[in-house]
């Protein structure tokens, strides 16, 4: 299936986003009983136009059910697709293509005490995922076959059942640091000393790492991490393979989030508004549900395959995340024994690998036995028999409670800003910035997520795995900070660093400027409403592109072909919305022409060549102050780096757009595809913004695919729960034939939450009864 309209979901018009915002009594609906083995009692499950299920049960155990019974009939293959690449299971139903990525994943399941892991989650975790999971096997028990989404039908196999513990097991779908950027540095110091590390990436809070005693970091490779990468890829599947990536560290995938007080809205109420920045995927990663039953009354936004959800509001407490830095892995290097390099060594004595044999099923061959291999750290990544050493992966993903998302079960029960806070104390994975806002007008921010406790070393190179380097416990997650109510009457968290000089939690951040953009804006706004936070998500200026032109300004260029190029440049303001022919030049110099050249100065070329984005704020200084980067004359070399890289960026984009500038637009070259597994897509949709924009696009230079990006918005008014506002592009269902597959990549849609608005916009009705067992 594939579509060219304008992606306005993505931020490139405001315009008719506001239409929704008048709820009309909706026309005579569908209704439907079905008799649902595992039921106690009926639940009624009424779905609104936009696609949305409301759930309306008499016990939180019938209503999880519910839940996993509706998320299965909305996104059946998505689900199951989850699962088995979750759990290693790919090849039992698509081939022997699939194995080492079955192998991969089954090394980063867990594999600890379940009671413990249960536990880790509160008292109504176990029930929860067992009444989901019931549930979505009682919608996959009646499925007629002929009803089965096509996905099945063309790869020719039928959906299997759950456990209750596939939900917590898999953890390969966490976001998660640092050890590809380990891998990276290693390889920045290896060729260029351990001074090199610093022009890597810039270190907060201000920090120079050092080489641990004991590791050769030209014994650490790319081909490492091929495992690793592969546990963390989702499923492609073209004629028949698995597509892959090469090894490098992931691209970023970020969020923003603000929560702004009564006393600075128009209302008088307070405003959330949060837009996570995933991968844009067909169906949408993120699935919106309503849940209510006597105790809990909870909308928002979660996993498809996952109990409750992780962001939204219960109709006192509303909450939206964004990725918090936390560091919670470390590559182990260990020597083998030369006389037996099934042992490596640990402290004074040699220490034997275990390992575990596992049968894999493979469609159409006889089952295949694999082996997974572990240290007391972790999985094995290789063995280099070689060079007599061994790779592992120490990672919190395999810590009890750490299961992505799961731990949102406690947090939308949460009552006031101190029960929330001591909630996200022990919250685990993925590491969070929770703001927060509430109906008696608190505003603030929590963040957390299981931080390892570092002895001896900072956890930004791979550590001999020899037992002088080890976790020491894991940070009490009150000792991170907190705030409620700050004095400027608003608080925004958009993956920059935010915490104190200690406790250190980890010293990668993404860059500050989608923060700084937001607070200015808020701080310049005294009435903030739900039109405006819709209005900021899609702010396109970029700040970066506004500190670089200042400084392109003041050049002259020698050929007619640079000069043509300055000249547009000059009227850009560095807004890189669709419509901008200076956002056409700027984006395609700055990302593909300017920032590899910087690169290639600052680092070893073939390093260079490996990283998918470099740390803008390192080029920034560099543009701006040249000298401490350049030395002595390096003005010079810097103005020779902007007019060279900015004349083939003007040729390239000459070559697409063609020779006249007034008719470039960013739109026509940068675009968004909403990527299905199959091969099949919804796009391309022309669209605007940057990697440092408020509406934000990771884009792949080149091609300028944008691959991440807020599929889901939420802005809600608190306290007003009906005028809240959402969008999840590219719609509700998993399914191309549902007329919610695409309907919301066109603007937000009300987040309904009184059960009057859900009547008076139901499109259909469909009651759950026990059926005789």
């Amino acid at each position: 299936m594939k579509y060219s309209r304008p992606l306005l979901a993505a931020g490139i018009s405001l315009a008719g986003l506001l239409a929704s915002a008048v709820v009309p009594a909706a026309p005579a609906s569908a209704a439907d009983t079905r008799a649902v083995p595992g039921l106690r009692a009926p639940v009624q499950q009424i779905t609104d136009r936009w696609g949305v299920p409301h759930l309306y049960a008499r016990s939180t155990d019938d209503l999880f059910f519910a839940q996993g019974y509706t998320a299965a009939k909305d996104r059946l293959f998505q689900m199951d697709l989850w699962r088995r690449r979750g759990l290693g299971l790919l090849s039992e139903v698509l081939g022997p293509a699939y194995l080492a990525q079955d192998r991969a994943t089954r090394l980063f399941l867990y594999r600890g005490d379940m009671r413990e892991e249960w536990d880790s989650y509160g008292p109504e975790a176990r029930r929860a995922a067992t009444r989901f999971t019931e549930g979505v096997n009682a919608y996959i028990d009646a499925l007629d076959p002929a009803a089965l989404p096509p996905e099945f039908g063309k790869l020719g196999y039928t959906p299997a059942r759950w456990r209750p513990e596939d939900v917590v097991r898999i953890r390969s779908n966490a976001l998660s640091l640092n050890v590809a950027s380990e891998v990276i540095r290693s390889m920045v110091v290896c060729a260029g000393g351990i001074e090199a590390a610093g022009r890597l990436g810039r270190h907060q809070p201000e920090w120079t790492t050092t080489l641990p005693d004991g590791l050769d970091p030209c014994a650490v490779t790319p081909d490492i991490l091929t495992p690793y990468m592969l546990a963390i890829t989702g499923v492609t599947v073209q004629n028949g393979q698995v597509r892959t990536v090469p090894p490098q560290a992931p691209a970023a995938e970020g969020s923003n989030a603000w929560a702004v007080a009564p006393h600075r809205t128009a209302t008088g109420r307070p405003v959330l508004a949060a837009d996570p920045h995933r991968a844009m995927t067909a169906p949408a990663l993120r699935y919106v549900t309503h849940l209510s039953a006597p105790g809990l009354n909870v909308i928002g936004a979660g996993e498809p395959a996952l109990p409750g959800v992780a962001m939204g509001h219960n109709g006192t407490v509303a909450f939206g995340l964004t990725v918090f830095g936390v560091d919670q892995e470390d590559l182990y290097v260990y020597r083998l024994d030369p006389d037996d390099p099934g042992r490596y060594r640990y402290g004074d004595r040699w220490e034997r690998f275990t390992t575990v044999k596992e049968t894999v099923p493979v469609a159409g061959q006889a089952p295949r036995e694999v082996e997974l291999t572990f240290t007391r750290h972790g999985p094995v990544m290789k063995v280099d028999t070689a060079r007599g050493l061994a790779y592992a992966v120490r990672t919190t993903w395999l810590e009890p409670g750490t299961s992505p998302y799961f731990g949102s079960l406690r947090l939308m029960r949460a009552r006031d800003f101190r029960d929330f806070a001591e909630i996200m104390r022990t919250w685990g994975g993925p590491p969070e910035n929770q703001v927060y806002a509430d109906t008696s007008g608190t505003i603030g921010w929590v963040p957390g997520g299981l931080a390892p406790l570092r002895t001896g070393y900072d956890g930004l190179l791979p550590v001999p795995g020899d037992g002088r380097f080890e976790w020491r416990g894991f940070l009490d997650g009150a000792r991170l900070p907190r705030v409620s109510d700050p004095r400027a009457g608003f608080i925004s968290s958009a993956n920059e660093f935010n915490l104190p000089p200690t406790p250190r939690v980890g010293f990668e951040w993404e860059a500050p400027y989608r923060k700084q953009r937001i607070d200015q804006v808020l701080a310049a706004d005294r009435r903030h409403s739900v039109a405006d936070a819709m209005r900021l998500q899609g702010d396109q200026v970029s700040l970066p592109a506004r500190r670089v032109l200042a400084v392109l300004r003041r050049l002259t260029g020698d050929d007619p072909v640079t000069r043509r190029a300055l000249a547009l440049l000059r009227r850009y303001d560095g807004t890189a919305s669709a419509g901008s022919a200076g956002a056409a030049l700027f984006e395609p110099w700055f990302t593909r022409h300017l920032t590899p050249a910087f690169l290639a100065k600052v680092l070893p070329p073939h390093i260079a060549a490996i990283l998918p984005r470099s740390d803008v704020t390192l080029l920034i200084e560099a543009v701006e102050h040249p000298t401490r980067w350049f030395g002595p004359d390096g003005a010079k070399v810097r103005d020779a780096m902007l007019l060279d890289t900015l004349k083939a960026a003007y040729a390239e984009v000459s070559g697409r757009l063609g020779d006249d500038p007034a008719t470039w637009r960013w739109g026509a070259l940068h675009h968004t595809v909403f990527a299905g597994p199959l091969g099949a897509h919804l796009g391309p949709f022309p669209r605007g913004g940057s990697p440092y924009t408020v509406d934000a696009s990771q884009y792949q230079p080149g091609t300028y695919t944008s691959h991440t990006g807020a599929a889901l918005k939420m802005v809600l008014d608190v306290g007003d729960w009906d005028a809240s506002r959402f969008t999840s592009a590219p719609g509700q269902s998993g399914d191309p034939r549902s007329p919610h597959y695409d309907d919301l990549i066109e603007g937000y849609a009300p987040l309904l939450y009184t059960r009057a608005a859900v009547e008076r916009n139901a499109e259909s009705r469909l009651t759950l009864i026990p059926a005789r067992e």
